[in-house]
């Protein structure tokens, strides 16, 4: 957010000017990332990750648009195909690594930038859209994941698409024209690997469209920090350059070292062996699991094992859906007053509570599906869905939070987080000023 105070763009030549007159590209990145940008001085390095994942979001943009030059969608030869980016390709082998791992990292950035959202209480207002944008951009990802997943046409691509897409057949009276619609046919084939290499190649640029609709949004209120109070003044924020371009800065190295780590030594390592094996319709492995960011719901998906009213499968795709559709609700299922969990200490015990529930989840969602995996799974969905829409309203409405701090300032000043006026109080805004 620009505020009042927040350092003008002054071009400093004459060509300068003359281009800011007439196309303000300049402008427009100084006033979005620059000096021009202030930011909350507390925030951490929790606020790394939303570069971070724009950051694998072009890495993943840019491997893929190489790897397409050389890909075949076609059922005879995809396989071959991708060995023959592997094999014969300059540096095929670094560019298919990059776009498979790189893939796991992404979410891995995502999943962190989604958790420190609902620790810091992100969802709340006036940020509700930002969050929403996030949610729609988390499910298209989701979608490029798994239409990129069948893209190699291994052993767990084919069945992965096979079981995937005829959980739609639950749906009653379209099920069915819904399946063939997406397959191109009756069954995984042909088509269906066209139709899904075409959508895998043009949703990241619709997933970087909404990326730029989503920093729009957050330039409107700014961001949040890890105290949850707003910006009341010149002593609240710093220019994001240089202070948080170097802390992005910093940030990123860690990540491309940790990514390199895996790229080099361990570039397999988040696969599956099975897709080493290419495609057999007559050969069914033995435990067929999507990749492992789709695990905490593939277990929520397999929990459901008795008909009710609907067809046991049915509810597995409505809850598996439905895990996520809860999180738009977020704004108005979380009822206090106070948006980070540093000054609500019941609540953060049932938030570190839901941290191991979806490690549980997750590893159930890998494990074969048999005793005691899916009972786990059972009670770990009912604890998942009983977070969001009975714990937290119940708990957000009770619970006392602890005071919060008048300002940004006087958090980061003098040191008084844990101190200040109660929570959800007025504010006068005298604790704007700057500290002598």
């Amino acid at each position: 957010m620009s505020f009042g105070w927040a350092k003008p763009y002054e071009p400093k030549t004459d060509l300068g000017r003359w281009f800011d007159e007439r196309l303000p590209v300049p402008r427009m990145v100084w006033n979005s990332l620059g000096g021009g940008y202030e930011v909350p001085k507390n925030i951490n390095y929790f606020w790394n990750f939303g570069v971070l994942a724009g950051v694998a979001l072009v890495i993943q943009i840019a491997t893929g648009v190489v790897l397409a030059m050389h890909y075949a969608a076609n059922t005879d030869i995809a396989f071959q195909s991708v060995e023959h980016i592997m094999r014969d390709i300059n540096y095929g082998w670094l560019l298919r690594y990059m776009h498979a791992n790189g893939a796991s990292f992404f979410f891995i950035v995502v999943y962190i930038h989604i958790w420190r959202g609902l620790w810091y209480g992100s969802y709340k207002a006036p940020r509700e859209l930002v969050w929403m944008l996030g949610l729609v951009i988390f499910l298209l990802m989701m979608a490029t994941a798994f239409m990129g997943y069948v893209l190699p046409w291994g052993q767990m691509s084919f069945w992965g698409a096979t079981v995937i897409t005829n959980l739609f057949s639950a749906i009653p009276v379209v099920g069915d024209t819904i399946v063939t619609f997406l397959l191109g046919g009756f069954a995984v084939d042909n088509a269906t690997l066209n139709r899904f290499f075409s959508l895998h190649f043009l949703l990241p640029f619709v997933i970087a469209g909404v990326v730029m609709l989503k920093i729009w949004a957050l330039h409107i209120p700014g961001s949040n920090n890890p105290t949850g109070v707003e910006v009341k003044g010149p002593a609240d924020t710093v220019p994001f350059h240089p202070y948080f371009t170097a802390k992005d800065g910093f940030g990123l190295g860690i990540y491309l070292i940790v990514f390199s780590i895996f790229l080099f030594f361990l570039p397999n390592y988040l696969g599956h062996p099975d897709n080493y094996i290419e495609a057999n319709a007559l050969s069914t492995p033995a435990h067929i699991v999507p990749e492992w960011y789709f695990w905490p719901f593939y277990a929520i998906l397999r929990a459901f094992t008795v008909d009710f009213i609907l067809p046991a499968k049915l509810w597995g795709v409505l809850a598996m859906f439905s895990a996520i559709i809860l999180l738009f609700f977020l704004p108005w299922l979380d009822k206090s007053a106070v948006k980070s969990m540093k000054y609500r200490p019941q609540m953060k015990l049932w938030m570190y509570v839901l941290l191991v529930d979806l490690a549980i989840l997750s590893y159930c969602g890998g494990a074969p599906a048999e005793e005691p995996f899916v009972r786990i799974s059972q009670i770990a969905a009912i604890y998942y869905f009983a977070h969001f829409l009975i714990i937290l309203p119940i708990v957000s409405a009770r619970e006392t939070p602890l005071p919060l701090p008048n300002s940004i300032a006087e958090a980061v000043l003098k040191g008084k987080e844990s101190t200040g006026a109660p929570a959800g109080a007025p504010d006068t805004g005298a604790a704007a000023q700057p500290a002598e």
